[in-house]
């Protein structure tokens, strides 16, 4: 079974789940859902859905074996093998999220970065190249992922740029809802609103 195969909402929760397991202490042999579920403040009955989703080593009264469900879970999510990355926008966000090595603890590998700014081009271990260059390099390197941190009046064109240039996902920072053709993914991720959500929860 591969990622695609899994519910959206189950997939979205998979890498809490594998976080907080990779938490445990070695000596936490087993763990049940209903534990995963306590410590995580999640429903009971939905962390059991879930888990039968990528994992059927479950046992009543028993639970889970720890290491198997880690492996369980990283083999849906794919991180077993390591999926290459590009990042446009070489902004203070986009340069944060480029020297973020933490991304490789759940499969992904930002290799490089792209800006339309000649001053922020570099090079180095992750070098950031000139947004003309990045058709070649995405199919040079095979690159399926991309993500988008910049300014909403180019954003739309970055995106278009990086369909074009084979690329099937796209996790996008711009306040800005992107078009973008059947059988590329499209995560939004919009700070403004999850900022506002905690601000309107402190508030009550």
């Amino acid at each position: 079974m591969n990622g695609y195969s899994i519910p959206k909402a189950t997939l979205g929760r998979l890498p809490r789940y594998l976080e907080y397991l990779r938490s445990l202490p070695e000596i936490r042999r087993t763990i049940s859902a209903t534990a995963i579920a306590r410590a995580l403040s999640l429903g009971d009955v939905q962390v059991r859905k879930d888990l039968a989703t990528v994992s059927s080593a479950g046992k009543p009264k028993v639970g889970y074996e720890t290491d198997k469900l880690i492996t369980d879970i990283e083999s849906h999510l794919g991180y077993e093998r390591l999926t290459c990355a590009v990042l446009v926008g070489a902004g203070k966000l986009g340069r944060a999220l480029l020297d973020y090595d933490g991304f490789e603890n759940f499969g992904v590998k930002i290799i490089a970065g792209f800006d339309c700014n000649e001053t922020t081009l570099k090079k180095g271990a992750k070098e950031i190249l000139p947004i003309k260059d990045i058709k070649a390099y995405c199919r040079t390197h095979d690159v399926k992922l991309g993500i988008i941190t910049v300014g909403v009046g180019s954003a739309q064109e970055v995106c278009d740029k990086l369909v074009d240039s084979g690329i099937k996902a796209i996790w996008n920072f711009a306040p800005i809802i992107l078009k973008v053709p059947s059988g590329v993914l499209l995560k939004q991720e919009n700070l403004a609103l999850s900022l506002a959500y905690l601000n309107n929860q402190i508030s009550k």
